[in-house]
């Protein structure tokens, strides 16, 4: 009798540890299954691509000349040759420092004035 109340236990377990096994196994195929997608995965995506296109774009500005404002005749230089031309044009730091300002003051026009009457809506 102790024999067989030692086998029921031991079958009554191994029952007991397979139904938790599978309840376990379904649970978790449950949750693989119902999952979402991340929240902005589709966002991710696009920015991943804008900031791609971003960055070429920016190295494509570094490395080749172009215009920064045309009608203000302001030119974009690699940076390797505006690097030569500052170095060349440190040989004589006056004149030099003299058309850097030049430029300076070309490429940032003042605001216009504010209109002086005031606005009959404020």
């Amino acid at each position: 009798m102790a024999e067989q109340s030692k086998s029921k236990t031991t079958v009554t377990v191994i029952v007991v540890l397979a139904t938790l096994l599978l309840m376990a196994f379904l649970v978790r195929q449950m949750i693989n299954y119902t999952k979402s997608a991340p929240v902005g995965a589709d966002r991710s995506a696009t920015r991943a691509k804008d900031n791609a296109t971003i960055r070429e774009t920016d190295a494509q500005a570094l490395t080749h000349y172009g215009w920064a404002d045309q009608p203000r005749g302001i030119a974009r230089l690699p940076i390797d040759e505006a690097m030569k031309l500052t170095v060349q044009g440190y040989k004589n730091a006056g004149e030099f420092r003299k058309d850097f300002l030049a430029r300076v003051d070309k490429a940032n026009v003042p605001p216009p004035k504010p209109p002086e009457k005031p606005s009959e809506y404020e």
